[in-house]
């Protein structure tokens, strides 16, 4: 019996953002494949059989109509519970809307079903901020209803980012950097974030997988983080939050990047040219320039 979840690329606005936007869901997934359905599919998780999970090939789809190539980034095999049950979980996140997406989550199904021919759940991940289409495609006439095809949802931005703390779930704590919550509440995110992540004692290489997600779509400003250092001084847990190496590793690669942004610009190399190398902010740019005048 085998599960497959499976992430499958789509065309977005920008291929580079996506592309990172992708592979940041497929480690966080394929690392924390039972703590992800742990925390938001508990039904799903119940009957599955995590001690038979087994990693298996990449694969590559063609659409013969448009082309189109989509790689397979993720496929596990396992077993659902006191059965012999083969079962195909597909899961794809997806950053912006997009109009059709319920036909196109409707496409892969009916792709992975004609190949493997065994039952399938199909999860999507939503992390924008517009309204999702329905979790739903339909095919009908007036005179004859042909078929619905449905699928689980995971509207992350509709989630409050409070419900989750407590939760000590590696994928819930790398999630709050992308769940609904309010401009002024960016620094008691990532404090609890922190938190999070004392309480679990995971091995530094997961620290570091699940730091990277959360700082890729919830980054603080440096004025942010110095006034995140203070309250975090004044936590039982300080100690604790502060001998995690990957919060001096990335304060230590911001302090190369902002010593090299000011070498660029002792040379006198355009802002632009600079942001474009860097990939630090026009804004910081300039105030590091202001320093030097």
């Amino acid at each position: 019996m085998a599960v497959l979840p499976l992430l499958i690329q789509e065309k977005p606005p920008s291929r580079l953002t996506y592309t990172k936007h992708d592979q940041l869901y497929k480690e966080l997934i394929q690392t924390f494949f039972q703590e992800f359905l742990e925390v938001f599919f508990p039904e799903i998780h119940k009957a599955i059989d995590f001690g038979r999970v087994k990693p298996l090939s990449e694969e590559v789809y063609t659409n013969m109509l448009d082309g189109d190539t989509r790689r397979l980034d993720l496929v596990i095999e396992t077993k659902l519970k006191k059965t012999d049950v083969v079962i195909i979980v597909h899961i794809e996140p997806q950053s912006y809307q997009q109009p059709d997406f319920n036909e196109r989550m409707y496409h892969y199904f009916s792709m992975l079903y004609n190949k493997y021919r065994k039952p399938m759940i199909p999860i999507a991940i939503f992390s924008h901020d517009r309204q999702p289409v329905e979790n739903q495609y339909k095919i009908e006439f007036d005179f004859f209803h042909v078929l619905t095809f449905h699928y689980l949802t995971l509207h992350l931005r509709k989630m409050n980012w409070r419900d989750y703390i407590r939760s000590d779930n590696p994928v819930a704590a790398a999630l709050l950097s992308e769940m609904g919550y309010q401009e002024e509440e960016r620094i008691e995110v990532k404090k609890e974030f922190l938190r999070m992540i004392t309480r679990m004692e995971l091995d530094p290489a997961r620290q570091r997988l699940i730091y990277g997600f959360f700082e890729s779509y919830l980054k603080l400003t440096e004025q942010e983080e110095e006034q995140l250092m203070d309250e975090i001084s004044k936590l039982p847990e300080a100690d604790q939050i502060f001998e995690i190496p990957i919060s001096y590793e990335e304060k230590g690669k911001e302090i190369a990047k902002k010593e090299m942004v000011i070498e660029m610009l002792r040379e006198g190399i355009d802002l632009k040219l600079i942001e474009k190398v860097s990939h630090l902010d026009i804004d910081e740019i300039v105030v590091l320039k202001k320093q030097l005048e």
